[in-house]
């Protein structure tokens, strides 16, 4: 029994030490907690009280050191805070916030903006008619273009190999627009012309797409989107008149006379 005792007891012991290492915790023995109490027991096991302690406390200081040196630096401003950069996402939001408080808070008296600019800002022309008016005007996906800026799929548009004689006009108002002397087939699958007729449209920046600003393209009459310009047209402008062939109608040269 006594023998048996003893395996018990031991293996007892030494789970509890497992355990206590496991857990980075010290459980101290009866004898480690008598030795402790001893006057020297320290210096018989190769520890001098004495040194432990300045050791000890040398390390406390030299911490204590390079945290003045830290401060010092800072304040001298040797080390640099990080600058706090703006994300993706703010970038695309933020132009969004701006429009929206200039339209919320101006004013009939323009104090905030002119009428021009708001008009242009609400897409607002000569030719006006509510949302809901503009959908039951116009049909879906025509709408979708003309009010809402969407952009039809290239090779899509039977305008786009229009060859006939005659004028582009607007869909929503019916405004002259283009004069077919001035398509060409630019082979992007999208109506392209080098040159509006004059006063008929309006160019105005287009920052929808954050790294890549463009040239807006609209109906000057009601401000219906159309397109975009971009500089890589032919001779004489240079410039090629990219549009929704459902922003438009053709008028052949007879019905345009």
């Amino acid at each position: 029994r006594a023998s048996l005792s003893n395996v018990v007891i031991a293996a007892i012991a030494h789970n509890v030490r497992g355990v206590a290492k496991r857990t980075h915790k010290w459980v101290p023995t009866r004898a480690r907690v008598h030795r402790a109490r001893e006057p020297g027991a320290r210096a018989r096991d190769g520890v001098d009280d004495d040194e432990d302690g300045a050791e000890s406390s040398g390390h406390r200081e030299r911490e204590r050191e390079r945290e003045r040196e830290r401060e010092e630096d800072a304040s001298e401003g040797k080390i640099e805070k990080p600058a706090r950069t703006m994300t993706r996402r703010p970038l695309i939001v933020l132009p969004g916030i701006a429009a929206g408080v200039v339209a919320g808070r101006a004013n009939a008296d323009g104090e905030f903006a002119s009428d021009a600019a708001m008009a242009l800002l609400n897409r607002t022309g000569e030719v006006a008619f509510t949302d809901e008016e503009w959908q039951k005007k116009l049909d879906p996906f025509t709408y979708k273009v003309l009010r809402k800026e969407a952009t039809e799929r290239p090779f899509s548009s039977p305008l786009n190999t229009e060859k006939r004689v005659g004028r582009f006009v607007c869909a929503g108002c019916g405004s002259p627009l283009f004069d077919s002397s001035t398509k060409y087939d630019s082979g992007t699958g999208w109506p392209s012309f080098f040159q509006p007729l004059p006063q008929a449209v309006t160019e105005v920046p287009d920052y929808s797409i954050v790294f890549l600003p463009r040239t807006e393209v609209r109906c000057k009459t009601c401000q219906g989107h159309l397109g975009h310009v971009f500089e890589d047209g032919p001779k004489p402008t240079g410039l090629r008149y990219c549009m929704n062939g459902a922003a438009m109608a053709f008028e052949p040269a007879a019905e345009a006379a």
